[in-house]
């Protein structure tokens, strides 16, 4: 009987877990002497994100992985304005110095993420305490006022050592502007008035519009008709980041689909930086919701299939999908400054949690012990191919 090309990838790639199993034990002390980073670092920088759990618990264990496989690191949540700046004189600075302490360390590029959101943000930003409860918005010139304080209270903190920032984030819904707080008090222009901010602060440095779902043709065409127009009227925006958090499914997205998004980006004079990278390997029945917080499904045994361990065809179906994005990014390595994973091992990863709380995901190279599981080693092989 005929195989189709998806099981004859699988049957192979199984042939080749074996392999790579019995000979991983002579592969690791190469593994220690030469990191990830080091396969790709004449095609861009190689990242992971840091979780409040590594930062806060001083995890030396995580540290010393993420320093010898990576050379760009975020910090996934501790720089969101909730938790550094959760009230208006309250600066919770220590996480996001030891995140600095360790880039500068190991000579890391550091990527600061986010300044400016419509999540993990306090309604007191928005509105008067003593009209929380009737939720009366405070003015505009109140509100630009706060987010330049923010913004350069951050910025000039670390300025010279955070040289990228991820200066808005997902302020798009597709064809449309988000009705976030920041959008219905200010307006649209809320974002010239971020980027100017953060230029202001520290003029060296690469300023990013982070999002997701960025494969969609009608946000794209929106996303760069919108910077287009920022940009003519002097705003700094140097790129975009493509958060690329896919499923294990071929077509959600489609190698050829990421393949034209990176490029109509390129054409548009924007650099490509590839953000919080991971392969959902769960089911899920909304691939078009990309990585919108609102979106939660109700747990059960179906939705959460591998609570024992990852089988086999799919440990090898994840190495050969992150195989097929890698050749791609390689390919227009031109146009891509950075690949960053969001987050290092799987059990740090948010997509335990989301869009269903409580599963167990493996979207990651390091599996929960951290070691390196069979997507890493195919990472490994592609300058082999």
């Amino acid at each position: 009987m005929a195989i189709n090309r998806r099981q004859f990838l699988v049957q192979n790639l199984m042939t080749l877990a074996s392999l790579t199993a019995a000979s991983q034990s002579a592969r690791s002390s190469a593994v220690r002497e030469s990191g990830l980073s080091d396969i790709f670092k004449h095609d861009f920088a190689l990242g992971t994100a840091l979780s409040n759990r590594t930062l806060e618990g001083h995890d030396s264990a995580m540290l010393d992985l993420v320093a010898r496989e990576f050379k760009a690191i975020t910090a996934e949540n501790a720089m969101k304005w909730e938790e550094l700046h959760p009230a208006d004189r309250q600066w919770n600075w220590d996480s996001i110095d030891r995140f600095v302490e360790f880039g500068k360390a190991n000579d890391m590029l550091m990527a600061g993420h986010t300044l400016i959101w419509h999540h993990q943000i306090p309604d007191s930003v928005f509105f008067d305490r003593k009209g929380r409860a009737n939720k009366r918005a405070i003015s505009k010139t109140r509100l630009l006022a706060r987010m330049k304080n923010h913004i350069s209270t951050v910025v000039d903190r670390y300025k010279g050592a955070i040289t990228l920032w991820d200066v808005v984030n997902e302020a798009v819904n597709y064809d449309h502007w988000r009705q976030s707080h920041w959008h219905s008090i200010i307006g649209p222009e809320y974002l010239d008035y971020a980027f100017r901010f953060t230029e202001e602060a520290d003029p060296k440095a690469q300023l990013i519009y982070n999002d997701f779902s960025m494969t969609a043709v009608a946000k794209q065409d929106f996303i760069i008709e919108k910077i287009q127009a920022i940009r003519k009227r002097g705003v700094k925006i140097d790129g975009v980041g493509l958060q690329c958090h896919v499923l294990l499914d071929s077509d959600a997205p489609s190698i050829k689909a990421l393949e034209t998004t990176i490029i109509k980006y390129a054409q548009a004079g924007l650099r490509v930086h590839i953000t919080e990278l991971d392969v959902d390997v769960l089911p899920f029945d909304n691939k078009g919701s990309g990585a919108d917080l609102l979106i939660n499904r109700e747990y059960s045994p179906e939705r959460d299939p591998y609570r024992d361990g990852l089988p086999l065809a799919i440990s090898s179906e994840l190495a050969n999908r992150y195989a097929e994005l890698f050749r791609l990014f390689v390919k227009h390595k031109e146009h891509i400054d950075r690949v960053s994973f969001w987050c290092t091992s799987d059990d740090e990863s948010w997509k335990n949690d989301w869009p269903v709380k409580g599963r167990k995901n493996y979207p990651l190279l390091f599996d929960r012990d951290r070691q390196a599981k069979q997507a890493y080693y195919a990472l490994r092989n592609i300058k082999l191919d």
